[in-house]
């Protein structure tokens, strides 16, 4: 049997990097997935590449900072494959950068609806369907939250997701009666479209090859190469499925050893 025959996984949050990485991670493992994201072409084109005949994906355009949105996303779920088992929350606002001294507090607040609070309005949407027979809550985190980088700042984000994490304990205590397990993924510097843009455009700002400022990342690594959206996919696949059933309340880095606690 594969590791997710027969669930039904909601992620939201589903563009071209990690979010269609978890919605086709659950598909090849046997799962069904129903996607959400702000960006319908980019719902599409990912349910297409993933299951092109359409028999195990479902998608509709969400907004996680819309408490209706989230209930539509749910609901869809529960209409096309009669039960949710897990929700992967990758959705966030992570393009924000900058520190205390230069902070807008407005788009501060900002962040935080979407990261912190977008992820628990959705959780709370599927709640009742999670209650049924027990599952699985995944929030995608970073390193950031428990490490700063020295290459960028992006002190509202880390601290959005430092937020999610810390309810992510009180949700485990909450939930874990109902059988619902929550957990965190924490990814350090992960190999896909953000950290691919991050590489092109310090290279060309400093007038290297790419591989030089990819060089600068992976020599902080435990391991020689940074970890791919796959491998953090990979991961809440894991932590999705029953063979995660006695893991609740714990944050998994997933880094290539950048970082060790």
């Amino acid at each position: 049997m594969s590791l997710l025959s027969g669930k039904t996984v909601v992620v939201s949050g589903v563009g071209p990097g990690l979010g269609h990485q978890v919605a086709a991670a659950v598909v090849r493992d046997g799962g069904n997935t129903v996607l959400g994201a702000r960006t319908e072409s980019n719902l599409a084109k990912s349910a297409t590449e993933i299951d092109p005949d359409g028999a195990h994906t479902a998608y509709r355009t969400t907004d996680i900072t819309d408490e209706s949105q989230c209930e539509a996303l749910a609901a869809l779920a529960r209409e096309r494959f009669g039960r949710i088992d897990a929700v992967v929350h990758v959705a966030a606002w992570d393009s924000y950068f900058g520190g205390l001294e230069d902070a807008d507090f407005t788009t501060w607040q900002s962040v935080i609806d979407v990261n912190l609070l977008g992820s628990l309005r959705m959780t709370r949407a599927c709640l009742a369907a999670l209650k049924e027979g027990g599952g699985s809550v995944v929030f995608i985190g970073t390193q950031s939250a428990v490490a700063a980088p020295s290459q960028v700042r992006q002190a509202a984000y880390a601290a959005s997701k430092g937020a999610l994490t810390s309810a992510m304990y009180s949700l485990a205590r909450e939930l874990g009666p109902y059988r619902i397990r929550v957990n965190t993924v924490l990814p350090g510097w992960m190999w896909g479209p953000p950290v691919h843009a991050y590489v092109q455009f310090a290279a060309q700002t400093e007038g290297v090859e790419e591989s030089v400022v990819l060089k600068r990342l992976t020599e902080r690594m435990a391991l020689p190469e940074l970890a791919t959206d796959g491998d953090v996919a990979d991961t809440a696949a894991f932590l999705v499925s029953d063979r995660a059933r006695a893991i609740t309340g714990q944050s998994l880095l997933v880094n290539a050893g950048e970082l060790m606690r």
